[in-house]
């Protein structure tokens, strides 16, 4: 699975992250052939290569024609894109995307998404934005897309319906339940065909999550704003998994007729063996007899080591053997010193963040019988110290 981070540090419009995929991979030529698949006449397409702050980006030109172009509303956008040979996928994300931008503005200005004049929004650079962005994600193979808290801007933005406050209604609404915040930069950052194609597409929103990035791209907006980068960061690559995961071997017995106190002697020859766990569950067998259920986890490696020790070790005739999965959290050993000596801690973290210390029951034992004080005192002031974090080496 292909990820990309979309990093709005800077805010995020249609231009910007048309010019990201460009400056991905996205072959201008590739998309030029894309696009000319709608039937939307009156437009060229460029693109170059820019500074914003001394950042190097891509800015993508949509120039259109003199002519002036025709008033679209969310009937018209859907005909043109549906009566194209795109792929169905690139149809059905550019025609939810122009849906929600349709039910925004409509619920911003008191009326259905039918009647929705949608001004610039509709207009053949929203087009090529929007279906072109779409058309890149599909082309550098990117599945799921995670993107950052938004940089809104700030201060006032010329629109048709008058001087706006930033964000822009229909940006703000767009964006509601997602992450965003003011800088003080007094520029529309964010626009509404930028926080439609965000809000769409992103799978969720957070800091730049535990990932394997492969490459780094930006996107130029059309302007240069002193002090700030004007640029979409794209950060390509893959999740790194959150657990640690395998597969184990489970086999599993009951058993109605051994002597109970053997329990404890099998089980410690099933761990010598290899077996990762063993365990016993109490059951109620056929006609109401009281047994266990004797299981054990072991690598697919070790399965005859452990059946054999089984057999030989209790009374069961048959086992049951299947595949089971396992997540777990990250582990690693570490060391803390104690007032009583050093003690081995089993530390288990998930994406850096430490979650569970345990201290190692057989180092506290030993301490403590050689301290001649409580197993419970050598355990706390372990735990205590490795809790610290400032003691674990």
């Amino acid at each position: 699975m292909t990820l990309a981070y979309f990093d709005c540090f800077s805010g995020i419009s249609g231009d910007m992250t048309l010019g990201a995929l460009v400056d991905a991979g996205l072959p201008i030529e590739v998309l030029r052939s894309e696009l000319a698949k709608l039937d939307l006449p009156g437009y060229s397409l460029s693109s170059e290569k820019v500074r914003r702050s001394g950042i190097a980006a891509t800015r993508v030109h949509v120039v259109l024609d003199e002519k002036k172009q025709p008033a679209r509303h969310l009937s018209d956008i859907q005909k043109i894109i549906n009566d194209s040979s795109l792929s169905l996928a690139v149809k059905q994300k550019s025609l939810s995307i122009f849906q929600r931008l349709a039910e925004v503005e409509a619920k911003v200005h008191g009326t259905t998404p039918e009647k929705v004049h949608f001004h610039e929004v509709g207009a053949v650079d929203a087009l090529v934005d929007i279906v072109g962005s779409v058309i890149g994600l599909e082309h550098l193979g990117i599945t799921e897309i995670i993107g950052s808290p938004l940089n809104v801007g700030s201060g006032t933005v010329h629109t048709a319906h008058g001087k706006l406050p930033v964000p822009a209604p229909a940006t703000a609404e767009l964006l509601r339940d997602i992450p965003l915040y003011s800088s003080s930069i007094t520029f529309e950052l964010t626009t509404p065909t930028g926080a439609a194609l965000i809000s769409t597409l992103a799978s969720s929103f957070g800091l730049l999550p535990q990932m394997k990035v492969r490459s780094i791209a930006h996107g130029a907006g059309n302007k240069d704003i002193p002090g700030q980068p004007n640029v979409l960061r794209l950060m390509i690559g893959e999740l790194l998994p959150v657990y640690d995961e395998d597969t184990s071997t489970l086999i599993e017995t009951n058993i109605d007729d051994m002597n109970p106190q053997l329990y404890d002697h099998v089980i410690e020859k099933l761990l010598a063996q290899g077996a990762q766990d063993a365990y016993l569950t109490p059951i109620i067998m056929k006609k109401g007899r009281p047994g266990i259920l004797l299981s054990v986890l072991c690598d697919r490696k070790n399965s005859d080591a452990v059946l054999d020790t089984l057999f030989r070790e209790t009374t069961s005739i048959g086992v049951r053997i299947g595949e089971t999965g396992r997540k777990k959290l990250q582990r690693e050993v570490r060391q803390v010193e104690t007032a009583y000596g050093t003690v081995r801690i089993k530390v288990s973290s998930r994406n850096g963040e430490v979650l569970t210390v345990t201290p190692e029951y057989e180092d506290c034992k030993k301490l403590a019988d050689n301290k001649q004080v409580p197993l419970k005192t050598v355990m706390d002031e372990a735990k205590a110290k490795a809790l610290s974090r400032k003691e674990i080496k």
